[in-house]
């Protein structure tokens, strides 16, 4: 399932961003700056999903969510806020349209009568190969 534009930023509206110190490089500038972003999105807050869009989300990120009910990812990668809060948001978007995407149910196919043949073909190659380890009789 793929967003617009207007539902993205309406998502985005209902995303709480905080920010703190971050570990990793950046000399003196870990120490001083908050460059690690938080985004809290609250799923059972939201106006935009529907209920059974809330529950797939719940049920196929359940280890991203908190007792709160809340959607909880971070990003420390970069050395300043504004990267981080880019790389936050766009894993939040990948992951909401990666659970609400349907997924198709798999249609059973036999095999074809070339890949019968190239697997007998190969099994007979195998117990040639095993034969011929044999020690020879005398």
């Amino acid at each position: 399932m793929q967003f617009t534009e207007e539902t993205r930023k309406k998502l985005e509206s209902e995303c709480t961003f905080t920010a703190s110190r971050s570990s990793g490089p950046g000399g003196q500038n870990v120490n001083k700056v908050n460059t690690r972003i938080e985004l809290r999105f609250s799923l059972s807050a939201s106006q935009i999903l529907s209920e059974k869009e809330k529950e797939k989300i719940r049920v196929k990120l359940k280890n991203r969510i908190n007792s709160n009910d809340e959607l909880v990812l971070v990003s420390e990668a970069n050395r300043s806020q504004l990267g981080n809060k880019l790389l936050v948001t766009l894993k939040f978007f990948e992951l909401l349209e990666k659970s609400l995407l349907i997924q198709r149910k798999r249609i059973k196919t036999s095999p074809t009568a070339g890949s019968k043949i190239k697997r007998l073909e190969s099994k007979k190659l195998l117990a040639q190969i095993k034969q011929l380890r044999k020690t020879p009789e005398i």
